[in-house]
């Protein structure tokens, strides 16, 4: 019982260790930390809506087609708009993997503190974190900050990311595009490249301005 309690002091002091942004251990997402998870997320998305091959007709006529403009629904305007409605919302989904220093510890799925807090919960020992336990998988401050700021990051670059959409999406990801060229010109953009030592590609040799296809192990990490 005195290793329980040993565990539980320890990984509750690791949870509240006051970090230098703020005396309760709160640590917002970066600028970088904020357009690499924008950046997977929408990519993500219009993987998701890309599959469609319907056509669309655009415009309207009483008498006859002729001036309806016909378009395929991947290309539309209409795609793009159905992608960023809810792609912050996704966000939610993250947790905060305080065992990690970097970028990556946003990721979805539970934390190894948390995964071994809920070990211990059902194995009856008392856990003491100052929060309900109902409340410990509920998004944290972290997140909805991130989720905040994710509407931001939209709406400050929405001209860039529907430049992007249509004009250059087959020569450059939405990371390089949108962060490294854009939002994070005058800003550290080495958040990029952090990925999970388990999924590190041994090859290293991708450039700041290199990235393209590097989202789907970008996403493999989260």
């Amino acid at each position: 019982m005195k290793a329980f309690f040993l565990i539980i002091v320890c990984l509750t002091i690791h949870l509240c260790k006051c970090g230098p942004e703020e005396e309760e251990g709160v640590k917002y997402a970066d600028k970088c930390e904020v357009c690499k998870v924008v950046a997977i997320e929408l990519e993500s998305r219009l993987q998701e809506t890309g599959k469609s091959h319907e056509v669309l007709e655009i415009g309207y006529s009483l008498d006859s087609d002729k001036n309806k403009k016909r378009t395929k629904y991947e290309k539309s305007e209409l795609r793009l708009v159905e992608s960023l409605d809810g792609v912050c919302e996704r966000i939610l989904e993250y947790n905060i993997h305080k065992e990690r220093g970097d970028s990556t510890r946003f990721a979805k799925g539970m934390s190894q503190t948390f995964k071994t807090l809920h070990g211990l919960v059902d194995k009856g020992v008392k856990v003491e974190l100052g929060i309900p336990l109902e409340l410990w998988d509920k998004p944290s401050v972290e997140i909805t900050n991130m989720k905040s700021q994710c509407e931001k990051l939209i709406e400050d670059y929405e001209s860039d990311i529907e430049d992007w959409y249509f004009h250059h999406q087959g020569e450059s990801s939405l990371t390089t595009y949108l962060c490294t060229n854009r939002a994070l010109k005058d800003y550290t953009d080495k958040c990029l490249d952090e990925r999970l030592p388990a999924t590190k590609e041994k090859n290293k040799s991708d450039s700041k301005n290199n990235r393209k296809g590097d989202q789907q192990s970008l996403k493999e990490d989260l």
